[in-house]
């Protein structure tokens, strides 16, 4: 019993820094994800774009496309709490020991590592969408700017939803390594508890439920707009001649015409 004493006093005692780390470990998470994802969406968009004609538009689009490879490379294959440490203290060495303010700087940080990630995940969902539907929006007419964002895009989003809902949960728990610059997250909340509890487990303890739970609670609303986006499993195609509620529905308004 005096170990769950000790959690429920760490709770009521320190309930609010616990809060205020909760809530600065969701900014970071949220808006680091959809950073990444705007991110994502740009590299994906250039690296599938067909090359142009024009000789230094071609050119271009190659540098621009060997330095989106190189920038996907470098922060897929360093973890998150070098690039902090690289971020954050190189900014001050070329401004003069002028440091970034700690949250700003988290969620640059998170931005930048989610959207190395996330270029890939738009690209794969890009390139799984069926060919025929580039060429047949090109053939009316539109560019590939449009074909995009009015066709290929919206389908992308619906598919890629798993991975980027993926990619926000390890956010929320990847932003415990801000605590090496100092980011005043959850984790670094619990480090101030910890200290000034002296009860070290069960302070790392209250603090894994909470991660539990956030996780568990955001995994749980991401599935249920998944299936929001997929839509019905079962529907009829209108016009459907092949399909017995189709016939039925299209000689009902036969008969209501003849009427």
């Amino acid at each position: 019993m005096g170990f769950f004493n000790d959690v429920f006093e760490i709770i009521s005692k320190y309930y609010y820094f616990l809060l205020q780390g909760v809530g600065y470990t969701m900014l970071i998470a949220l808006t680091g994800t959809v950073a990444g994802l705007a991110i994502g969406l740009l590299s994906g968009i250039i690296r599938t774009a067909p090359l142009s004609r024009n000789g230094f538009l071609r050119a271009l689009h190659k540098i621009i496309n060997a330095l989106i490879s190189a920038y996907i490379e470098i922060f897929r294959g360093t973890p998150m709490m070098v690039q902090a440490m690289v971020i954050y203290w190189g900014f001050a060495l070329f401004n003069g020991g002028k440091t970034l303010p700690l949250i700003p700087s988290g969620i640059i940080i998170v931005s930048i590592n989610t959207g190395a990630y996330m270029a890939e995940i738009v690209r794969g969902g890009i390139m799984s969408i069926d060919k025929g539907q580039t060429e047949g929006a090109l053939s009316i007419g539109m560019t590939h700017r449009q074909t995009m964002f009015s066709v290929i895009i919206p389908q992308v989003m619906r598919n890629i939803l798993p991975s980027v809902s993926n990619e926000f949960v390890i956010n929320i728990k990847d932003t415990s390594v801000l605590n090496v610059i100092g980011v005043t997250e959850l984790y670094h909340f619990a480090d101030i508890i910890k200290r000034n509890s002296a009860k070290t487990f069960q302070t790392y303890f209250v603090v894994c439920i909470i991660y539990f739970i956030l996780t568990f609670s955001v995994t749980r609303l991401l599935r249920l707009a998944e299936k929001k986006l997929m839509g019905k499993e079962n529907y009829v195609i209108c016009g459907s001649q092949s399909d017995s509620k189709a016939e039925i529905h299209v000689k009902e308004e036969a008969d209501h015409h003849d009427d």
